[in-house]
């Protein structure tokens, strides 16, 4: 019974936190939130969320938005940003850039996108078609620039999120009209982006500058130039960091306030005004209840009699933690918080290809690989003879009959609710056809890293006679700790400085950020499972079940038959 109880829980939470984002990202119910998909150029689709507001029809047209994620990112980043607009009367489409989401193509194809998305959004009949703004965070910059320059006519003003024209040499307007800069003092891309050491210098830049026609420092909230005449120009440089900008009330608020300027807002509210927030707390009651699920499906499988065979208490070799305990969670904590940015850079040497067309997952696991071949080292000079229980054909199927429940539990919560699992870097989505394809190759150089890394934490970190919370606990530690340590020790010197620790690894540590949720659900999963079974291969391929998904789903595809691999800070090819 205790068990049954554990599976309608996780249930409630599933089902009650997706509701919740449900309502929040549709205003009630009085916003339509639709799938779309959109043809361009190259016979690529671009997917996108299309937000209708009930009072935009085609008798009374309404102000329309195009929104942008950034790199490694989907369409779902932009729901801040979505709802607060929609709830203001815009239509939003949150569009995903090529080669990410549901999108075709690969990054940077067809504008990145966005002038077929333009396209798309000026055909709707319920669009003003003459009051049309774009809004991009970071890369997302090119997609609403690229077609802001194929069509100069077809908006009327844009917001910037932590981005700049032409990075990356993507296409831009040379006068962009309207343009609201929204850039963090802590942006950890401030040299990339407008060529000054700091977020906080941004007003200094020479870039922006130009931008809007000064010889001097630009003022934060000035209004240059006139809106009028589109030549209306604005900078913000709120106290945030770059992943912030589409995650605050601030980096929300800003570009709320210019659009609402700008454009006809026909239910104006205060920039401050905001809800998004509760559809985040939502998803994530969601994604918990999603990793409860898994637990729970997992003690179901094992009172069945097909399963009954891996049911086994484990037999932890530790009988207390002693130096040699403590030893070995320091080794297990720390090792892949210290081989994570030098394998991460050998790692850009594992170039996408049929089989692997991520490039940051391919360094990502260039990273788990190398970290797993010196914990076999590490396991030669320290001896730990534990003895496992290990079934591997039951193990696999119950592998893939849990992770097969959780999928399942997303794709209904993705056809009823049209949310998935997140909170603001964490994101879990429903697989595609192209991906779903993709995952094999991941999921087998996964497994392989999660084998080691289970190994040598069932060896190593369970106590003889700990009850389940301490086990439980200890997992999260010993899998998380490392990579916790390394973020608050990259974002405390951020904050002191202006300056990450390591300034030149920004967009691997704001990667590393997910990493300390994700290994803490691996922690959980590895010490629940273990303590069940007394083996570490039905944990492990649990975990690299959900690890290839998760990457999967939310990566950038770098490769796909009759394109020209684009890898980011290459040189554009003539």
């Amino acid at each position: 019974m205790r068990k049954w109880l554990a599976f309608a829980l996780a249930w409630a939470l599933i089902l009650g936190g997706s509701f919740l984002a449900h309502w929040v990202q549709t205003s009630g119910g009085t916003v339509t939130v639709t799938e779309v998909r959109i043809p361009a150029e190259k016979g690529v689709i671009v997917a996108g969320l299309l937000y209708t507001p009930a009072t935009a029809t085609a008798a009374k047209p309404a102000p329309a938005v195009l929104a942008s994620h950034g790199y490694i990112n989907t369409r779902e980043m932009q729901s801040p940003f979505a709802i607060e607009l929609s709830r203001r009367g815009f239509v939003v489409l949150a569009m995903d850039m090529t080669g990410h989401g549901y999108s075709g193509g690969i990054v940077g194809t067809a504008g990145f996108g966005g002038p077929a998305a333009l396209r798309y959004l000026k055909s709707l009949p319920f669009v003003d078609k003459a009051n049309i703004g774009l809004e991009g965070h970071s890369m997302g910059g090119g997609p609403i620039l690229a077609a802001a320059a194929e069509d100069p006519a077809g908006y009327r003003s844009i917001v910037l999120e932590g981005s700049t024209p032409g990075l990356l040499g993507a296409k831009a307007p040379a006068n962009p009209k309207n343009l609201a800069v929204v850039f963090g003092q802590y942006d950890e891309f401030a040299g990339l982006m407008w060529g000054v050491p700091k977020g906080s210098e941004v007003a200094s830049s020479k870039k922006l500058q130009a931008i809007f026609g000064v010889s001097g420092p630009v003022q934060e909230g000035r209004l240059y130039g006139s809106i009028e005449d589109g030549t209306g120009r604005i900078l913000a440089n709120p106290p945030i960091t770059h992943p912030w900008e589409h995650f605050s009330s601030a980096g929300v608020g800003d570009a709320v306030d210019w659009l609402q300027r700008t454009l006809p807002a026909l239910a104006a509210k205060a920039s401050r005004d905001q809800v998004w927030l509760w559809k985040e707390v939502g998803t994530l009651i969601a994604f918990v209840g999603m990793v409860g699920l898994i637990l729970a499906t997992f003690d179901l499988l094992l009172g069945l009699p097909a399963f009954a065979r891996l049911a086994q208490p484990a037999e932890p070799l530790a009988e207390r933690r002693d130096r040699r305990w403590w030893l070995s969670l320091a080794i297990t904590a720390a090792l892949p918080a210290l081989t994570y940015f030098p394998l991460m850079k050998y790692g850009q040497l594992f170039f996408p290809m049929a089989a692997f067309p991520q490039w940051v997952q391919n360094q990502l696991l260039v990273w788990a690989l190398g970290t797993a071949i010196l914990t076999l080292l590490i396991g030669l000079v320290v001896r730990r003879k534990a003895a496992f229980t290990n079934r591997w054909g039951l193990s696999i199927a119950a592998a893939v009959v849990t992770m097969a429940v959780a999928y399942g539990s997303l794709a209904l919560v993705d056809a009823q609710f049209k949310v998935d699992y997140r909170f603001w870097v964490l994101g879990l989505k429903p697989l595609d056809a192209t991906r779903a394809m993709q995952l094999p190759g991941y999921l087998i150089l996964w497994s392989l890293f999660f084998l080691v890394a289970m190994r040598s934490f069932a060896a190593s970190i369970p106590v003889r006679g700990e009850g389940l919370f301490a086990a439980i606990s200890w997992g999260k530690i010993a899998m998380a700790l490392g990579f916790g340590v390394l973020v608050i020790w990259e974002y405390a010197t951020l904050f002191a400085t202006g300056l990450l620790a390591t300034p030149t690894e920004p967009l691997n540590v704001i990667v590393a950020i997910q990493f300390v949720p994700l290994l803490g659900v691996v922690g959980i999963i590895g010490a629940w499972t273990y303590r069940r079974t007394n083996s570490y291969v039905p944990g492990a391929l649990i975990c690299a079940l959900l690890i290839s998904w998760y990457v999967t789903s939310g990566t950038a595809n770098h490769w796909q038959p009759g394109f020209e691999p684009q890898l980011p800070g290459a040189p554009a090819k003539k």
